[in-house]
């Protein structure tokens, strides 16, 4: 690939509504291009291709498949020395977690909950308020809504903003993350980082961070009006990522916002 070729991208999951939109997305883009589609089934009248012919004819994959699919996309693309992969799936579990991270030795993966530049953005944001705000007086709930059809909770974003506010204050999120209540709780306690979820209907997504003292409420929001914004970062992240070095990355990567030690 030389600096005046355009990029070339395979996208997973093509026949998926995510799929489709990454390829709308590309088609507004003069530095990149889809050159191969595919899917659990392979019709080559409707343009798709078999896995192995997509990755010998492209640079970067967009998947925004499932996360058991995506783990054995990226451990596959590492065996064929695929150039990079952008992961977009949400609800993955250690296992699945620890596949993505060993085929990331051996080819550059951006992985994301989200690829929002503005709830990227949300992040910071979250992270600069957590570390400020103590933890003694100011109290974290993250509340996310989304369609009824999503299959995780809370959202793979929701999660992000949690341990956005768990840096913050330097804990583990693992160690403070409310996720249910139910019956008779008991008080509040100190530090914990509360979720609640609500789904229903066609919503694309929206994510609250709430710091709530006993005299004042401070809420940063997002809402997402069409899911076009997050094929849009995951094509802006496919730019970014081609000929990478190998590793695991994630949009505050791809846009400078990664804390500096």
């Amino acid at each position: 690939m030389t600096l005046s070729e355009p990029i070339k991208i395979a996208i997973a999951g093509a026949e998926g509504r995510m799929g489709r939109a990454v390829a709308a997305a590309l088609e507004e883009r003069t530095d990149m291009i889809a050159v191969a589609g595919f899917d659990r089934r392979v019709v080559r009248e409707a343009g798709l291709v078999p896995l192995e012919e997509a990755v010998a004819a492209a640079d970067v994959v967009i998947d925004f498949t499932s996360p058991e699919a995506s783990a054995a996309l990226a451990e596959r693309l590492a065996e064929l020395g695929g150039k990079a992969l952008v992961s977009g799936p949400t609800g993955w579990t250690d296992e699945q977690l620890a596949r993505v991270a060993r085929a990331a030795q051996r080819m550059p993966i951006v992985r994301a909950g989200n690829f929002s530049l503005g709830v990227n953005m949300l992040m910071g944001l979250v992270r600069q308020a957590a570390a400020a705000l103590s933890a003694r007086d100011y109290d974290v709930e993250v509340v996310e809504a989304h369609h009824r059809r999503k299959v995780d909770a809370p959202s793979g974003t929701a999660l992000m903003l949690g341990e956005a506010a768990a840096q913050g204050r330097g804990v583990a999120l693992a160690d403070l993350a409310q996720r249910v209540r139910d019956g008779i709780t008991g008080p509040r306690r100190v530090g914990d980082i509360g979720f609640a979820v609500l789904r229903g209907g066609g919503i694309v997504g929206e994510h609250s961070v709430v710091f709530a003292a006993e005299d004042e409420i401070l809420t940063f929001h997002h809402s997402a009006r069409d899911r076009s914004l997050f094929a849009r970062g995951a094509v802006e992240a496919a730019r970014w990522v081609a000929g990478r070095s190998p590793g695991e990355y994630d949009m505050q990567d791809v846009l400078g916002l990664t804390p500096k030690d």
